[in-house]
């Protein structure tokens, strides 16, 4: 994981002048079948840049390393857009996002730990500083139960 970041900051320069960071912290799932025991207490950290906005669209790429609903590490790293819809005033105000991550991800118990990609829509409801993300996970096999993966967002810097 580390050599990929590497990578994408050496060939893709532009990435250090995004418009703004965000830390992530990854924290709870709602696995819809409840009659498995899952982890649904998901920790981890991770990062989201968010390039300057075109129109209502903003381009990003995020990453991040947390424990899945197997109590296994998880990482993933990948790039998508986002479509804000402004609910209240001014920049600062609060915002409605509505967007689909592409990504290259981990997981110990999928694909012998190799990495795969893979897309998700998301949503997230905040305001210039935080926000809460939530995206909806389908079942991709009988291994796997759908779920809803919630992660908090905190500005860190503007550039």
């Amino acid at each position: 994981m580390r050599i990929t970041i590497i990578m994408i900051v050496f060939f893709l320069p532009g990435l250090l002048f995004a418009d703004q960071l965000h830390g992530i912290i990854n924290g709870k799932a709602y696995h819809f079948d409840r009659s498995r025991n899952f982890n649904e207490s998901n920790w981890g950290v991770g990062f989201e840049y968010d390039f300057e906005r075109s129109g209502n669209w903003i381009p990003l790429l995020t990453g991040s390393t947390f424990k899945d609903s197997n109590n296994q590490t998880s990482n993933y790293l990948g790039g998508g857009t986002k479509y804000r819809f402004m609910l209240g005033s001014g920049s600062s105000g609060l915002h409605f996002d509505t967007g689909i991550v592409a990504f290259l991800m981990t997981r110990k118990d999928y694909n012998n730990e190799d990495p795969f990609f893979g897309a998700l829509p998301f949503i997230s409801v905040g305001n210039e500083y935080v926000a809460i993300n939530a995206t909806y996970i389908p079942s991709v096999s009988p291994k796997f139960a759908s779920l809803m993966f919630f992660q908090l967002m905190i500005k860190v810097v503007e550039f």
